[in-house]
């Protein structure tokens, strides 16, 4: 197993633990090992909430599938129902040592989840920085946001805005891009788990189309596809076509090899189509990448100044779903 696939493997486990086994464990202490107090089981139930609230905002619901907070918050209200039958039986304060520590712990995870979440939600307001309004770029399908908004806990195209990595400069104007995953039966991204073939991952071969009036100023199609979780790091947009639409440049990229449908110099509509989504360049799995920015040039095409996007009206965060449309 190479480098590249023990780090999956890793990453694998590791979203396991914060996303089935962290919510898990904290469902099931609330459940089996309530506060003695009142107020100690009030803030039990609360720091649980808070966590649960915050990891539905900031992780990525691709692996487990995208319902799975709801599905938390669920169990998190049944046992809170419950729980309340049992308050008149207890004292207000707690009566140990043991109970005070655990209200302070349950206080700390109220502080954590709470700030955390608070920190994701301010990541649905605009940046500052010019909005481009674009239409849905996707045909037939649901669509799940990977990275979006506009703080670092819930966009990592983010840390592109550090001007003090050389490197990121080149990629500046991805900063404020949205990443998306494709949604099949049941809410599952891909057929199989982790699997090598990017054929079975749901966005896959998905159409696109142009999203505005413009004027094709790059395209390109023969990158190969990649097995997951292989990359290419050197020719980090892969596949794909990139648009002058008024003021502003719309990239979109990881598009499948030999889709691509349309030319340098071309003129485009809305709905004219583009190609489909792939696995090639700088992508660990199938998805589309989609951003604004201004005109960069042919030496460094994502320098140039990042703007945000809005699709169909909506500034979209990591978590939101978008349904696609007939072109």
């Amino acid at each position: 197993m190479g480098p590249r696939l023990w780090w999956a493997a890793l990453m694998t486990a590791l979203i396991l633990l914060v996303q089935v086994g962290l919510p898990l464990l904290l469902l099931s202490w609330l459940a089996f090992w309530p506060a003695g107090s009142v107020l100690g089981w009030l803030a039990q139930a609360a720091g649980v909430a808070a966590i649960l609230f915050a990891l539905a905002r900031i992780a990525q619901w691709a692996v487990p599938v995208w319902w799975s907070p709801w599905a938390y918050g669920a169990l998190w209200l049944v046992l809170v129902i419950l729980g309340l039958d049992a308050l008149s039986a207890r004292p207000m304060l707690p009566t140990g040592i043991g109970g005070w520590v655990m209200l302070a712990l349950s206080l700390g995870l109220l502080g954590v989840g709470g700030w955390s979440g608070w920190q994701a939600m301010a990541g649905r307001a605009l940046p500052p920085v010019a909005v481009v309004d674009i239409a849905n770029p996707f045909g037939p399908g649901n669509f799940l946001v990977g990275h979006g908004g506009s703080n670092p806990l819930v966009n990592g195209h983010m840390r592109t805005l550090d001007e003090t990595i050389a490197r990121f400069r080149q990629w500046r104007g991805q900063s404020f891009a949205v990443d998306f995953f494709g949604l099949g039966p049941f809410g599952l991204r891909a057929r199989g788990w982790r699997s090598a073939d990017p054929a079975t991952y749901a966005i896959f071969g998905a159409r696109l189309y142009a999203p505005c009036d413009g004027t094709v100023v790059a395209a390109e199609g023969d990158w190969p596809d990649f097995e997951v979780p292989q990359e290419d790091p050197v020719n980090r947009l892969g596949n794909h076509v990139i648009l002058h639409c008024g003021e502003a440049w719309i990239v979109l990229a990881h598009m499948r090899q030999g889709s691509v449908t349309v030319v340098p110099g071309e003129a485009v509509v809305p709905g004219t189509l583009l190609g489909e989504v792939g696995n090639s360049g700088a992508s660990t799995e199938p998805h589309l990448h989609i951003h604004a920015q201004r005109p960069g040039t042919a030496e460094a095409p994502i320098a140039g100044e990042p703007l945000a996007l809005r699709i169909d009206g909506r500034f979209l965060v990591r978590g939101d779903r978008l349904r696609g449309r007939d072109w």
